[in-house]
């Protein structure tokens, strides 16, 4: 979807800052930082205050458009929301079933970050007992 229609999808105002952040954010394979997003504004001679940056990942992370994921460093880095699959705790007792989002991504951005490795799947096991069983023991 282009970045306009994104916008309007979301009852966005449409600015030229916007579209330029979705555009950084949708054309990059690794997650961005804001001050990354700076420097790529700054290495194209485009002026922009770091503070607008901040301000537009945050409304973009209320409306649903991008994802914060938390670094190991303490930084914060975007990327475009997409699709994300969820995995499935299941109790050892009672066999009861409860989804839950995929908890991978911020190691997933971490392992890139750190070795440059672009992961390209993962098993998750976990295992446990629901409150309900729990209660009961």
């Amino acid at each position: 979807m282009e970045p306009k229609e994104i916008l309007k999808e979301k009852a966005l105002k449409i600015t030229k800052g916007r579209i330029e952040i979705l555009n950084i954010l949708t054309n990059s394979e690794n997650s961005l930082s804001a001050e990354k997003i700076y420097q790529i504004y700054r290495d194209n001679n485009i002026n922009i205050n770091l503070s607008t940056i901040y301000r537009t990942l945050e409304l973009f992370e209320e409306k649903e458009i991008t994802e914060k994921i938390t670094l190991n460093d303490g930084v914060f880095s975007y990327k475009i929301k997409g699709e994300t699959h969820r995995h499935h705790l299941e109790c050892d007792i009672c066999h009861k079933e409860v989804e839950i989002p995929c908890p991978m991504l911020q190691i997933q951005e971490m392992v890139q970050n750190s070795t440059g490795f672009t992961l390209t799947d993962h098993d998750l096991v976990m295992k446990g007992v629901c409150k309900d069983c729990k209660k009961k023991q």
